[in-house]
């Protein structure tokens, strides 16, 4: 007993500065994701509780695993993929920890109230960098290497759209489940994230998220269709003058993106011009000349970046990965491979669905949302199986099925 009070005292500190050790780095995050995964094993060892491997969510996610090693022995260069798949492990385990500690641990939500200080700095800091052309610690402006894209924290990186992407429903979830929807905390904490999210200019994550926010609006009980359809007009009527008032917004939103696709001869040009596209059409070329299989994990670049006449012939562009999770797929994993992921993925939606609608848990309905858009075709993203989107996608997983008791692994009923 003394052990277990321990380790969930342990997990509750490392859940806690989750979001911190993003922030700090790949590095020091995957470290607390190997520490969660580390304890979780051990606990199971003590206590010699291994019921949730009964579990048919496990059961797919294990599945996924097995899989992905087959992926890695099939590979055009096996060792190219083989570290990030046999790596894969720890997202399951700390989707096995994340659900332990919340069935187990009473204050487990408690960890949200820390998430929610470290996102509202970043939001205040994207905020200070947008207005004032440098955060707090004076990084950012025009002159880094992507212009005036706002990069808060991660100072040389513009992720901090993705990163605020996948906390803000979830802590929307929880603040609407904690202080009630009557309560105005919870929509100053939506408006004041989403618009960090607009200003850092990441359209695709600005799309996303501003879908999930819609489908979470769809999912309350507490506001009627007239209120809904209110709620979704006004916050498009602020993004329209969100955009009108900033001159970097309506570069980045209108006429770098919106404006081409308002005539075919726009389209055309964008389509001829666009590394997007370039990225696209190599990707898909790649998957019709692997279709079965694909090339493997992480063997998109080990394809499109040898052979300079292989390459012409093929139209192929050399880079890390597509840039579109459809492709992607396709390119990496074939038919194959893409059936098996997506049909895993959407079946472990499905099955929450279900129960959302029963529960309506609403932090359950904000990490569902969140993985939903996810999968959101056409938009660009980055390589699904990259350590920060697993990171993010996995920690939504991870707590769409935890935070409510019929879902939760360690549930064995279910």
């Amino acid at each position: 007993m003394l052990i277990q009070d321990k380790a969930n005292k342990l997990i509750f500190f490392l859940l806690s500065i989750f979001p911190i050790s993003i922030i700090l780095g790949s590095s020091i995050s995957l470290i607390n994701v190997v520490l969660l995964s580390l304890i979780i094993l051990s606990l199971i060892y003590y206590q010699r509780d291994k019921g949730f491997i009964k579990n048919s969510s496990a059961k797919l996610i294990f599945f996924l695993y097995l899989y992905l090693i087959f992926n890695s022995i099939i590979s055009q260069e096996y060792s190219i993929g083989l570290g990030r798949n046999l790596g894969f492990i720890r997202f399951i385990l700390l989707f096995v920890c994340i659900n332990y500690f919340f069935f187990k641990y009473r204050n487990a939500n408690y960890v949200f109230y820390f998430w929610i200080f470290c996102i509202l700095l970043v939001t205040f800091d994207s905020h200070i960098e947008f207005f004032l052309g440098q955060n707090i610690f004076g990084w950012g402006g025009i002159d880094q290497p992507h212009g005036s894209r706002i990069v808060s924290f991660f100072k040389d990186e513009p992720i901090v759209g993705a990163y605020l992407s996948a906390f803000i429903l979830i802590i929307f979830g929880f603040l609407l489940t904690k202080y009630k929807h009557k309560n105005i905390l919870p929509w100053l904490f939506i408006i004041f994230t989403f618009s960090a999210i607009l200003i850092s200019g990441e359209r695709s994550n600005t799309i996303k998220i501003f879908l999930g926010l819609t489908l979470m609006f769809l999912f309350f009980d507490f506001i009627n269709t007239k209120k809904k359809v209110t709620l979704i007009s006004l916050t498009i009527i602020l993004l329209v003058f969100l955009l009108n008032t900033s001159n970097y917004l309506k570069t980045r939103y209108v006429h770098q993106f919106i404006s081409n696709f308002l005539s075919k001869e726009k389209f055309e040009n964008f389509s001829k011009n666009s590394d997007y596209f370039q990225l696209y059409k190599s990707g898909f070329s790649v998957f019709m000349n692997y279709p079965i299989f694909g090339v493997g994990n992480k063997n998109y670049r080990v394809e499109t970046c040898g052979d300079e006449v292989k390459n012409k012939i093929n139209n192929y562009f050399c880079l890390t990965h597509p840039h579109q999770l459809y492709i992607e797929f396709l390119a990496e994993h074939g038919l194959v491979g893409t059936f098996i992921i997506l049909g895993i993925f959407f079946s472990l939606m499905f099955k929450i669905l279900l129960n959302i609608f029963k529960t309506k848990n609403y932090i359950q309905i904000g990490s569902f949302c969140y993985v939903f858009f996810v999968f959101t075709p056409l938009l660009p993203s980055g390589s699904f199986f990259s350590d920060l989107n697993s990171t993010l996608l996995w920690l939504n997983i991870s707590l769409m099925f935890a935070c409510c008791k019929k879902t939760n692994i360690f549930n064995y009923k279910v």
